[in-house]
């Protein structure tokens, strides 16, 4: 696709039929958890629509799939030629469709963010064009009931246990049709239409241009504490905002945040919710509007009965949490399905890729870090940090010479599998161990009710000490997993120049599980999360050592590779993955993008961003600002939320300004610094960062 002249928006020109599925994912509209699909509404066309809110479910077991709710009809009033064109407003998340002249037609909708599941359409018709009533429609396989009041129009669809419904309501004036629909989900019960005929009663009476300016508005402010500016190259600013726009819409900051692998721009992977939700979207969210990001906490908080329970089916103590999750917290992960070839293999994330249980530790501290929170640290943090540390000390074996191991997992480089300690899952249990530790302590010294007492904390750390890590002090490699070195040395970057690759359809799965070939960031995802926890200097030799041995055969690689690249100041290489992360979905890179955008590569591309490039993190109470501007840029600037205060910080060549609308401490280049509200500018000298007065 294109980049057209403004950074804020995406547009296509004409109908493609054959990539159209792909085309509704991108112009696909959405807030407050709620989804539509891009697909032209002004036209007739072979496309399919849908609209789905997230956490709504049909079936059981690893059939489970998000419910498909009743979408707007009747609209289309031309059929579609090289004169429609399409514009995706990302800051005010407003689709524009339009038939060219000789009868120029248009049309624009939004999903509201200032309303949560209100849906607005007008209709702008030249005088010789006539379009009937607007219809809702069913395209679900749920129980289907409608009904009708004198101006409005229900309809229901229901799954196995909850359901949505949406009630409609139209206006018309000179050549204009406004539509209002108002979508009701509910998870776990049959919703009743009442709600939302009063919603679309309450849009209809406020009026077409009253809600958009209600939609300017809320798009605005977010974009304030989100937006990232990157002077100098225009196709990754844009590719940037449309992650940063697809991110924002598809998590809702009330109640509880379900956020599966495609947010609501897609039914990809059922909607079942994955590690990437707690790693790459949360992160974002915690440090931008961090009430989304406590929803999304909360969705794990609500299904921690069902990981204890999972752990106790498996003869263990503390939470397991599933690696596919949806309606119940149990896992959904399907046990075969057919590759490529048709052929029927085994899938054993579900029993055996268990590092999703420190994820979701982690991502409770970092969203902790970012806030300062000290209710959820007092209370359900606390209970998660706890309950998954007792999970790992129950894993790990403790053998007779005193070492402590994990045996028999599935790393997140799934090439192999099983694999004996798996220095990621070790050494992110390990940070757990460590981290709720730490945790109990604090709270236990503020006088807060602690579960584990200070003899189990004590266990903790014995074990967190004894887990090996594969650490080879002469080289400073991590091995990846025990074996690793004795495999095949096979440097996939010389057998296949151009990446990311499916190094398994390439050369196969067996010699593939015999060779040194990773399929994503998996030690090196460590340097990037738990950077204090590595040792120091490693990053170089490992980034030198794996990433030639990496694959890319996973969405997620490009934006840690492009984070750490960052970091080790190798600008062409960071340059060049952070492009591939930008892509991934306007080029259809994965070709599966018509199932739904890739939401975890879009939170790694602005975790790439902030940690990597702007060396924007919390650290021990602080900000730590460390930054590596790329010489092609001019500059680059972030905004975040930490500790309740707006921080921007906007990096231009030697110098650096900060604005903060509250005091908060910051750490620069390893020096402290009190950041009082207001703007501060600061240079680098041969010292290293000053306060310019």
């Amino acid at each position: 696709m294109s980049v057209p002249e403004s950074t804020w928006q995406i547009a296509l020109d004409g109908y493609d039929d054959e990539h159209q599925r792909v085309h509704n994912a991108l112009f696909a509209l959405g807030a407050c958890g709620l989804g539509t699909s891009g697909g032209p509404l002004l036209v007739r066309t072979t496309a399919d629509r849908w609209i789905v809110v997230a956490g709504v479910y049909d079936g059981d077991g690893p059939d489970t799939h998000l419910l498909t709710g009743p979408v707007l009809t009747g609209l289309t009033v031309a059929d579609a030629d090289d004169r429609f064109r399409r514009v995706l407003d990302l800051r005010t998340g407003v689709l524009r469709e339009r038939i060219e002249a000789p009868d120029a037609t248009e049309m624009m909708r939004f999903v509201s963010l200032a309303r949560p599941g209100i849906v607005a359409v007008r209709s702008c018709f030249p005088g010789a064009i006539e379009r009937g009533p607007a219809e809702l429609t069913a395209v679900a396989d749920g129980k289907v009931d409608e009904g009708a009041t004198a101006d409005a129009a229900w309809m229901r669809v229901t799954g196995s246990e909850g359901g949505i419904v949406a009630a409609l309501r139209e206006t018309r004036h000179d050549r204009v049709v406004d539509d209002f629909a108002a979508v009701v989900g509910d998870a776990s019960k049959q919703p009743e239409p009442e709600a939302a005929l009063a919603h679309v009663k309450d849009a209809a009476c406020a009026g077409f241009d009253a809600l958009l300016a209600e939609q300017e508005r809320a798009w605005g402010e977010r974009w304030d504490h989100a937006d990232v500016v990157i002077e100098g190259d225009d196709h990754l600013q844009l590719a940037t905002r449309f992650a940063l726009f697809h991110l924002m819409a598809s998590v809702r900051d009330s109640g509880e945040a379900p956020v599966g692998a495609r947010g609501v721009t897609g039914t990809g992977y059922r909607g079942h919710v994955f590690w990437d939700a707690d790693t790459f979207v949360l992160p974002f969210l915690a440090a931008t509007h961090p009430a989304s990001a406590r929803a999304m906490l909360e969705y794990r908080i609500r299904r921690l009965p069902a990981a204890l329970e999972a752990a106790r089916e498996l003869r263990r103590a503390g939470a397991r949490f599933p690696w596919e999750s949806a309606r119940s917290g149990r896992d959904v992960t399907p046990r075969s399905a057919r590759d490529r070839t048709g052929r029927l293999v085994p899938i054993r994330t579900g029993q055996l890729e268990e590092h999703v249980v420190a994820q979701v530790a982690w991502a409770a501290c970092h969203y902790l870090d970012w806030t300062g929170d000290q209710a959820f640290a007092d209370g359900p943090g606390l209970t998660l940090l706890v309950e998954t540390a007792r999970y790992w000390a129950s894993r790990v074996r403790t053998e007779p010479g005193g070492s402590a191991h994990i045996y028999g997992v599935i790393g997140p480089d799934e090439y192999h599998e099983p694999v004996d300690d798996n220095a990621f899952t070790n050494m992110m249990a390990r940070w757990n161990l460590r981290r709720a530790a730490e945790m109990a302590d604090t709270s236990d010294a503020r006088g807060a009710a602690v579960a584990a007492d200070v003899k189990e904390r004590q266990r903790w750390r014995a074990v967190a000490d004894a887990l090996v890590d594969g650490y080879d002090a002469t080289t400073g490699i991590y091995e990846e997993f025990a074996g690793f070195g004795k495999l095949e040395s096979l440097v996939i970057a010389e057998v296949a120049p151009r990446r990311p690759i499916a190094a398994d359809l390439l050369l196969g799965g067996a010699r593939v599980a015999n060779a040194q070939v990773v399929k994503q960031a998996d030690v090196l995802m460590l340097h990037h999360l738990i950077p204090d926890d590595v040792v120091a200097g490693s990053l170089e030799p490992n980034l030198r050592y794996y990433e030639p041995r990496t694959a890319h055969g996973s969405s997620l690689s490009p934006a840690i590779h492009a984070a750490l690249f960052a970091r080790a100041r190798n600008f062409p290489r960071a340059l060049h993955a952070l492009h591939i992360a930008g892509r991934v979905d306007l080029d259809d890179m994965t070709g599966s993008s018509a199932e739904g955008l890739h939401l975890g590569t879009m939170g790694g591309l602005w975790q790439a961003l902030v940690f990597g490039f702007a060396g924007v993190r919390p650290r021990g109470g602080r900000l730590s600002i460390d930054p590596r501007l790329p010489p092609d840029w001019n500059a680059l600037e972030v905004n975040v939320r930490f500790h309740g205060a707006h921080v921007g910080a906007r990096i231009e060549g030697a110098g650096m300004q900060l604005r903060a609308d509250a005091p908060i401490d910051i750490e620069l280049g390893g020096r402290s610094f009190r950041l009082r509200r207001g703007t501060s500018d600061f240079g680098l000298t041969e010292s290293g960062w000053e306060l310019v007065p």
